[in-house]
């Protein structure tokens, strides 16, 4: 079927499926794995002059890609679970035979990658195909993805807001139906802040579930990488595929895989869910808790909300609530751990040729580069001890939810914004909610929380260490109940 003999109809199921619904229905012969990737390079070219989520478009290997994908479905072989989906990634993932640019000027220089990220590649493998590479903050260091090399990314239900950041353009690209996943890239909320602003579902596992080999890092003690999708299906099919020891990775796990996806229609009956409270709750708006409530409520009635009577807090939205201590310290640690690490990481550069910086991003590692070891060291003390107390808490419970970000998605080049009536920074802060958990290495999806007229939110829901699958049915229930969803564009 050529693109031009589409109708309507088909055109808009294309820009809003998913990947599950768009692979199915490239196996099924309904269309063609050509069409598909012709259909989104068609919606990139038209919409992305609104948006900016791309900085580089490989229709010709595209489109050589689709066709191995329907030679293989006429011979009758299995051409894999992601069959002709369209897919791109933030542009610090290496793709073979492109420069990884990480949102820099100075990469720009360097030589073309020789050969593919893992995440990439295990996508290729299961018959995705990638289309481009997205915008992001520069060296991931930042939560706005307002670029000063490669232009802001705009938000898609406003464009005079922001995206969030750093995976920006890995988010907008969702949220805009260009593409129905991406892959991003997390250090202390980079994939959740902007699946939250945009509205999609966003997921980073357990620090050292997913390899990062072929990834510019940022801060290796933190950095995740991590799938953002139209749906929780997609996000636990990618996951899945993405799973499995890596040699190229000396920090991925080798844990077998847990397979997420034939468990999202388990349900949660019984399973311990509660609210975070305290930080989580006192620094943030009443909008960003309204989303959190909406959640908790509709949760209420088919969860366990015994263990109140343990923890001994008030309830919030039928759940009980319970207190991650010191996580004000926590995210202040985290801060001296990222500074320190990234600004070491590119100390010969800032050396060298620190004009060549995004500025916000140079005078933030260059801040790195003079903390003092000691402060290092007793920030990474600080990061066990919370650890041991959060995980103190999981006994008590099994899932917990919080805000995903203080406020909705400012204004492109709003540089302040009001927090608890408080005047706050917006590139770091952002990040209030995210960091606490990036900072042990808990796995955490972000889930769209839409209201209406309101632009969206989301809610963090989160566990202990290699709890994704029971994270993912929650999300699997709310979006059964149609609480969580992302909005068609």
């Amino acid at each position: 079927m050529l693109l031009q003999q589409m109708n309507a109809d088909e055109r808009r199921f294309l820009a809003e499926a998913d990947a599950i619904a768009t692979a199915a229905a490239v196996k099924s012969g309904k269309i063609s794995a050509q069409v598909a990737v012709t259909a989104a390079l068609e919606r990139i070219a038209d919409r992305d002059r609104n948006f900016n989520c791309f900085t580089a478009i490989f229709a010709g290997s595209a489109l050589a890609e689709a066709e191995k994908i329907d030679a293989a479905i006429a011979r009758s072989e299995n051409p894999g679970p992601l069959a002709g989906v369209p897919f791109a990634v933030k542009n610090l993932f290496d793709i073979s035979g492109i420069t990884t640019l990480a949102g820099s000027k100075i990469n720009a220089d360097n030589p073309r990658a020789t050969q593919d990220a893992t995440g990439v590649a295990r996508l290729k493998e299961a018959g995705a195909i990638l289309v481009g590479a997205l915008n992001m903050d520069e060296y991931a260091y930042g939560f706005v993805t307002e670029n000063s090399h490669y232009g802001p990314t705009r938000n898609p239900h406003d464009v005079t807001r922001i995206a969030g950041g750093s995976s920006g353009g890995s988010a907008a690209a969702v949220a805009a139906g260009l593409v129905p996943v991406t892959l991003g890239s997390d250090t202390n909320g980079s994939i959740r802040v902007p699946a939250a602003l945009c509205g999609v579902f966003g997921f980073k596992p357990t620090y050292g579930r997913l390899s990062r080999a072929g990834t510019c890092l940022f801060s290796s003690s933190l950095d995740c990488v991590g799938p953002i999708a139209r749906s929780i299906g997609d996000i636990a099919l990618l996951y899945d595929i993405l799973q499995g020891p890596d040699d190229r990775d000396p920090v991925c796990t080798q844990r077998p895989p847990e397979f997420c996806l034939p468990q999202l229609d388990n349900g949660i009956e019984g399973l311990r869910v509660a609210v975070a409270g305290g930080y989580f709750a006192a620094g943030a708006e009443p909008e960003a808790m309204d989303a959190v409530e909406i959640v908790a409520k509709a949760l209420t009635n088919v969860v366990s909300c015994g263990m109140q009577t343990t923890i001994g807090l008030p309830k919030f939205g039928g759940l009980a609530t319970v207190n991650l201590p010191e996580s004000d310290r926590a995210r202040a640690a985290a801060f001296i751990i990222t500074a320190c690490e990234g600004g070491n990481l590119h100390l010969d550069n800032l050396r060298s040729r620190p004009q060549d910086f995004d500025p916000a991003t140079r005078d933030r590692f260059l801040a790195g580069t003079l903390i003092p070891a000691t402060w290092y060291l007793q920030a990474q003390r600080f990061r066990q001890w919370y650890r041991d107390r959060v995980r103190e808490i999981f006994q008590q419970t099994d899932i917990i939810l919080a805000p995903a970000t203080p406020i909705a998605a400012p204004g492109i080049g709003v540089e302040k914004m009001i927090i608890a009536g408080q005047e706050m920074l917006v590139r770091p802060n952002l990040g209030l909610f995210t960091q606490p958990l990036s900072f042990i290495g808990l796995p955490v999806l972000c889930v769209p929380v839409h209201r209406p007229g309101a632009l969206p939110l989301g809610v963090q829901i989160f566990g202990a260490p290699y709890s994704e699958a029971l994270i993912l049915r929650v999300a699997a229930v709310l979006a059964s109940q149609g609480i969580v969803s992302v909005r068609s564009m």
